[in-house]
């Protein structure tokens, strides 16, 4: 299954995912509905091999998502000790398209990262660049 294209810097890059990520994006995003589930993708280069669900602090958590501070630190604190790294971020639209919103837009830090955004059973992967989000293409790979 291949969604969405964009450029990530000078050449086109494609990002992998496996059917069991996938898969766990859209378990998480139904368990916590009627909330935005969010958490961390983990990985290596290109490849999310991993999910690290986070709580959703978000006061407002049916219309937001923040993810918990200590989650955040933790992730980073294991990338830089040699464990995978953060990739980027994840989070669930219970009622609206699997695409940035207008507060994600808003309120993004345009720092590069990957951004899974769940609707449904729709999973997008999206570059936060820095001057907006762009689509990214993805490829399911399986070991």
């Amino acid at each position: 299954m291949i969604s969405g294209s964009a450029m990530l810097g000078p050449w086109a890059m494609e990002l992998e995912v496996s059917s069991a990520v996938l898969g766990r994006l859209r378990a998480e995003a139904a368990a916590a509905h009627p909330h935005e589930c969010c958490g961390l993708l983990l990985g290596e280069g290109l490849a999310v091999t991993r999910l690290e669900p986070a709580r959703n602090v978000h006061p407002q958590p049916d219309r937001h998502f923040e993810i918990d501070p200590r989650a955040l630190i933790d992730a980073f604190r294991a990338g830089r000790a040699g464990g995978p790294q953060v990739l980027g971020y994840y989070h669930s639209h219970p009622v609206g398209a699997p695409a940035p919103s207008p507060t994600d837009r808003a309120e993004a830090a345009h720092d590069g990262r990957v951004w899974a955004i769940i609707a449904g059973n729709a999973v997008s992967f999206w570059r936060d660049a820095p001057d907006g989000f762009e689509a990214l293409s993805y490829v399911v790979r399986d070991a």
